[in-house]
């Protein structure tokens, strides 16, 4: 399945003025999300700092010089599976530099979804932030 473009998220966003339809919408994106199966779902894939359990599995696409890295992912929270096809549309298929270079605290601004998410997700979202970006930089040593 294609994930859709931040960027088209982000517009889709901006058009959607109560915070209740963005939630509905965030959360029919992870709904429209394949999951991960039973056999992915291990400690080491698992996301620490979530409160609800989160997965994040990295594959390694492409040749040694332009090797690409597409995520996937599963919750037990349907905000969260929402919030993980959203942060998959910003960093799946790009190379671990490009994953590197992107301010994807910057990038969920423009979403407006800040002031509306709790404490506990907002540390959830920077958590997921945070192992996709040690995930690039694992590969982007391995390839130096």
């Amino acid at each position: 399945m294609a994930f859709r473009a931040f960027d088209e998220i982000a517009d889709d966003m901006a058009f959607i003025d109560e915070w209740e339809d963005r939630y509905r919408y965030i959360i029919d994106l992870g709904k429209d999300m394949p999951g991960l199966e039973e056999g992915q779902k291990l400690d080491v894939t698992k996301v620490d700092g979530c409160a609800s359990q989160v997965w994040i599995v990295p594959e390694v696409l492409g040749s040694e010089t332009q090797r690409q890295l597409r995520f996937s992912g599963d919750s037990d929270a349907v905000i969260v599976r929402g919030l993980i096809a959203v942060l998959l549309s910003l960093f799946n298929d790009k190379t671990s530099h490009e994953i590197l270079s992107i301010d994807a605290a910057a990038e969920f601004e423009r979403l407006g979804l800040s002031g509306h998410l709790s404490a506990q997700r907002s540390n959830g979202l920077r958590a997921m932030m945070a192992r996709i970006k040690s995930i690039a930089q694992m590969i982007e040593e391995q390839s130096a």
